[in-house]
C-alpha cells in the first residue's frame, strides 16, 4: 500500500495527526460507552443507540487506522493477501452497520416525537434489541458477498494499491479478471441495502418534520428538533460521502480524491460522533459530572 507521501517531515506530521485522532476517538467513545453503563438516568433506548454507534466508531477505524500510521511512519507497507481481505471484509462491515443503526435511531426519533405517549410501549428493551441485532448481523451479511466476489479475482497488473486500506474500488483497478460481476453486485448492494436505509430515514424524518411543524409554540418546535439535530447532521455527512465515494462508476474515480474522502469518514467522522451525539448533551454531560 502506498499511502500518501515520500516526504519525510511530512510523514511524521501526519503521523502525529492520525494518532492523536485516533486515540481521541477510542478514548471519547470509550467514555460514552461507560456513562451510559454506569449511570442509569442514561438507561434510554436513545443512549442504548448511541453506545453501539460508539463500539462501532471505535472498531470501524481500528480496522484501518494501525495501517495508515504505519504508513504514514514508514512509507509503503506490505500487507498480506489473505490481510487484505479480512480488512475489507471488516471494514464494509461495519460500514454497513453504521447505515443499520442511523435507520434505527431514526425510527427511534420518529417515535419520539411523532407518538410520544406511546415511545417506552414501542420502543421497550426487545425492540432496541432486535434493532441492535439486526444492524450488526445485516452488516456482516451484506459485507460477505462483494468479499468473496472481491478476493476470487487475480492481481495480476500491479502488486501495489493506491491507498492506506483494502477498499473496493483500488482493488477493482488493479484486478486483471472481468470486474463487471463484482461492479454490478456493489451497485445491486447499494440500491437495495444503503437506498433502504437511507429512503427509511428519509421517510421518518418527513413525519417528523411535519410533527414539528404542528407545534404552538416556536420553544416547544425547538426542544422538539434539538433532539434530532444531532443525528440528522451525521445522517447528512455520512450518507453525502459515502455516495461521493461509492455510487460512480470505476471509470471515473480519482485514487487521490478517494484517498482524501476516505480519511473524512473513515478517520474524522468517528471523532466527530460523540463530539455531536453525546458530549454536547446535557444529559452525557450531568452523567459525566455524577461520575466524578
Amino acid at each position: 500500500m502506498l499511502g500518501f507521501t515520500k516526504d519525510q517531515d511530512l510523514k511524521v506530521l501526519l503521523f502525529l495527526l492520525f494518532l492523536v485522532i485516533y486515540l481521541f476517538t477510542v478514548l471519547s467513545n470509550f467514555i460514552i460507552i461507560s456513562l451510559i453503563f454506569m449511570d442509569s438516568h442514561l438507561q434510554k433506548p436513545m443512549y442504548f443507540f448511541i453506545c453501539n454507534m460508539s463500539v462501532i466508531d471505535i472498531c470501524y477505524p481500528t480496522v484501518t487506522t494501525p495501517s495508515l500510521l504505519q504508513l504514514a511512519l514508514k512509507g509503503i507497507k506490505k500487507i498480506s493477501f489473505h490481510g487484505c481481505m479480512t480488512q475489507l471484509f471488516f471494514f464494509n462491515s461495519f460500514g454497513s452497520m453504521e447505515y443499520m443503526l442511523l435507520t434505527s435511531m431514526a425510527y427511534d426519533r420518529y417515535v419520539a416525537i411523532c407518538h410520544p405517549l406511546t415511545y417506552h410501549f414501542i420502543m421497550n428493551r426487545g425492540t432496541c434489541l432486535s434493532l441492535a441485532f439486526s444492524a450488526w448481523g445485516m452488516g456482516f451479511i451484506a459485507a460477505l458477498p462483494l468479499s468473496v466476489l472481491i478476493s476470487s479475482l487475480s492481481f495480476c497488473s500491479s502488486i501495489e494499491i493506491n491507498h492506506f486500506f483494502c477498499d473496493l474500488t483500488p482493488l477493482l483497478t488493479i484486478a486483471c479478471d472481468d470486474t463487471s460481476a463484482t461492479q454490478y453486485v456493489l451497485f445491486t448492494e447499494g440500491a437495495l441495502f444503503v437506498f433502504s436505509c437511507f429512503l427509511l430515514t428519509f421517510v421518518s424524518y418527513i413525519y417528523i418534520i411535519s410533527a414539528i411543524i404542528k407545534i404552538g409554540t416556536s420553544a416547544g418546535r425547538y426542544k422538539a428538533f434539538s433532539t434530532c439535530a444531532s443525528h440528522l447532521t451525521i445522517v447528512i455527512l455520512f450518507y453525502v460521502m459515502i455516495a461521493c465515494m461509492y455510487m460512480k462508476p470505476t471509470s471515473s474515480y480519482s485514487l487521490v480524491e478517494g484517498k482524501g474522502l476516505s480519511i473524512l469518514y473513515v478517520i474524522l467522522v468517528p471523532m466527530l460522533n460523540p463530539i455531536i451525539y453525546s458530549l454536547r448533551n446535557n444529559d452525557v454531560k450531568e452523567a459525566f459530572k455524577r461520575l466524578l
